[in-house]
């Protein structure tokens, strides 16, 4: 069943927010390499186990959010499930390489949320 898999933060200030999650959560954040300003943190439950893990990186867009990403087997079918039941497509598929493919849709109440397909060969 599709599940909550990766929440992406979008921030003004990367490392402004990294400091808030940091001190408020206690997550850990790892800068990914390259040229674009990306963390990755991996958060815990209420009992100590491993949570749902996410990026923070610089907003690209004024209207950019927070969005969390819902695992599934495949992001095109489930694109094609959002139309039909009157949601919409605002991102179509894209590769993010070596790790998979994501899109990003609107519900029926404007709300955005992620489809994320894990594929280790995404190119």
């Amino acid at each position: 069943m599709p599940t909550v898999v990766h929440i992406d933060i979008a921030a003004d200030q990367p490392e402004r927010a990294k400091n808030f999650y940091e001190e408020l959560f206690d997550w850990k954040f790892e800068a990914i390499p390259g040229e674009m300003e990306y963390y990755l943190f991996e958060s815990k439950d209420i009992d100590g186990n491993a949570g749902v893990g996410g990026g923070l990186g610089k907003r690209m867009e004024s209207e950019q959010r927070m969005t969390n990403f819902m695992g599934v087997d495949s992001v095109d079918e489930y694109m094609l499930k959002v139309e039909s039941l009157g949601g919409k497509i605002i991102q179509g598929k894209t590769s993010v390489p070596s790790w998979g493919y994501m899109a990003v849709c609107l519900d029926t109440e404007n709300n955005v949320f992620g489809l994320w397909q894990e594929d280790k060969d995404a190119k």
